[in-house]
């Protein structure tokens, strides 16, 4: 199992271009092309998932299903990212599409939360790059929309954020990016845009 720190920045639509500028100038990387990713998030009943990221519990989880609609090999990811007192990890495993159609209709039970059902997609462009040992993510085209339901609803802002491990020199990070850093959660957002 591999902690890692996760800081997001959270870029408004007036913000992109002077944010674009600072990163060129810090000599950030491109470590392969951008790609769309989509998510689809499940949820139980009492929207405990939800719940507890809005209040910060620990420890927490978010589980989803995510692919890559562009590329070719067309395969699916079981998801569940969790949130502990020691550091944020995730475990991954490939879904078959026997599977995925199970979830799809009868959804998946979690020991933490019962049982979780799908509940609505995210959807966005991420771009990656490196500065010298963290991984540094750019999503932008963020767009939202329930499962069952095509109605798109657009977020104009994107998330600037970088991952890392215990080892990185995060005074170091927090000088190269000197904005103010986020709690934002995609999974929150759009929970937010959807149902409330």
């Amino acid at each position: 199992m591999s902690f890692r720190i996760e800081q997001k920045i959270l870029i408004e639509k007036n913000q992109i271009i002077e944010f674009k500028k600072l990163y060129k100038e810090k000599s950030i990387k491109k470590l392969y092309p951008s790609r769309i990713i989509r998510s689809l998030y499940l949820e139980n009943l009492n929207k405990d998932m939800y719940a507890n990221s809005i209040e910060g519990v620990v420890p927490r989880k978010k589980i989803r299903i995510r692919n890559y609609p562009n590329e070719k090999n067309g395969k699916f990811y079981l998801e569940k990212k969790i949130s502990s007192v020691e550091g944020r990890f995730k475990e991954k495993k490939e879904i078959d599409i026997l599977k995925l159609e199970k979830i799809l209709k009868t959804g998946i039970y979690d020991y933490d939360y019962g049982l979780c059902k799908p509940l609505l997609y995210v959807e966005y462009q991420r771009s990656y790059y490196i500065l010298g040992q963290s991984r540094v993510t750019h999503d932008n085209k963020i767009k939202y929309y329930r499962f069952g339901n095509k109605l798109i609803k657009h977020d104009e802002n994107e998330i600037f954020e970088i991952k890392t491990n215990y080892r990185a020199d995060l005074d170091k990070l927090n000088q190269t990016f000197p904005m103010d850093r986020t709690r934002f959660s995609k999974y929150c957002n759009a929970f937010e845009k959807l149902f409330v």
